[in-house]
């Protein structure tokens, strides 16, 4: 049996490649894909070869472990359904609609433990969203939001969005949000923010500390762009805390630590998705957090972002999209098996 799995192959370079399966082994599964989530910030770093080559892909899901090298089958939001299994394996699984972190294929093998079954209350397109939503409540779980605090988000894309979603459920005095793009600061503002701003904008520190009054007490920065900590430490009153989502790949930047930063006490956080925080991890693991995200995918309802839909055959045109007009594009889905 054959399959179709879409491969970074130079910087700017897709292809559709058709490949053999391996045998179904007794203990694993066969899925056939059903649609696939493209990360418009960790895959168009892999598009635009601005991807360090000495870090492995993903330690922590064994479907990405290695480095990044071209060419390189990427992606982490798959959903398909099962649609045969081993002989070891209860038959209970077959038919079932299931969430998994596999590049962007028509069809993959697995084992069950890799395997996330979709809540039936939510559909194929809403369960693309899982690792996103997964991310945001990291976020918010390494940020530990407080009680009338005053909170400000660069970047709304969907880890952005998701987050500051998230973050409307708390009682704070005030959010704002920063997007370069239209389209998103109106999603933004769709959520029923103080405001969402333009980083681009002449006045744009000034806007944002007029909403935020003496200053934010917490920042999230999640827009990929390095250059917008120095706007987040300019912003950040006494003693707050930035946590850093964005992953910046190669990309580099001059930040301004002589000024506010120093004697302000302004705490950076570094924040991934992969493991869990130290201080939680006697309470939580990865079961509870993925439990608490799959509610929130319920709450939210997030498949009102996606934009664009592709087939695999189109690949190189949903990648040249995100690359040349990402203004235009929110979520852009990958569909197998429309």
């Amino acid at each position: 049996m054959n399959r179709r799995t879409i491969y970074f192959t130079a910087p700017g370079q897709v292809e559709l490649r058709e490949e053999s399966l391996p045998s179904l082994g007794a203990d694993e599964v066969l899925i056939e894909t059903i649609c696939s989530a493209i990360s418009a910030g960790t895959e168009m770093l892999i598009y635009q070869g601005r991807f360090p080559r000495d870090v492995e892909t993903d330690s922590a899901i064994s479907t990405l472990r290695g480095g990044f090298k071209y060419p390189l089958a990427y992606g982490y939001a798959a959903v398909g359904k099962v649609v045969d299994v081993g002989k070891t394996i209860d038959n209970s699984w077959k038919d079932k609609l299931i969430f998994s972190f596999q590049p962007h294929t028509s069809h993959f093998i697995t084992t069950p433990d890799c395997l996330f079954p979709i809540p039936d209350s939510l559909s194929c397109e809403s369960a693309c969203f899982l690792p996103n939503m997964e991310t945001a409540v990291n976020l918010l779980q390494d940020a530990a939001p407080m009680l009338g605090e005053r909170v400000m988000v660069f970047g709304q894309g969907m880890i952005g969005l998701l987050t500051t979603a998230l973050l409307r459920e708390f009682p704070l005095e005030v959010l704002v949000t920063a997007d370069c793009y239209e389209l998103r600061r109106k999603a933004s503002l769709a959520l029923g923010v103080s405001n969402s701003i333009d980083p681009a904008s002449r006045d744009f520190r000034n806007q944002a500390s007029a909403y935020l009054k003496t200053g934010a007490d917490l920042i999230f920065e999640l827009s990929g762009s390095p250059s917008a900590l120095d706007d987040a430490i300019a912003i950040t009153t006494f003693s707050g805390r930035i946590v850093i989502g964005s992953w910046y790949g190669e990309k580099r930047t001059v930040l301004n630590l002589g000024g506010a930063f120093h004697r302000s006490r302004i705490r950076l956080i570094s924040s991934q998705v992969s493991t869990i925080a130290p201080e939680l991890s006697g309470r939580w693991d990865k079961a509870r957090r993925f439990d608490v995200a799959w509610n929130a995918l319920k709450r939210i309802k997030p498949e009102k972002w996606i934009t664009h839909r592709f087939t695999p055959e189109m690949a190189s045109e949903a990648y040249n999209l995100l690359n040349t007009n990402p203004q235009e594009t929110m979520q852009v889905l990958l569909n197998f098996n429309p």
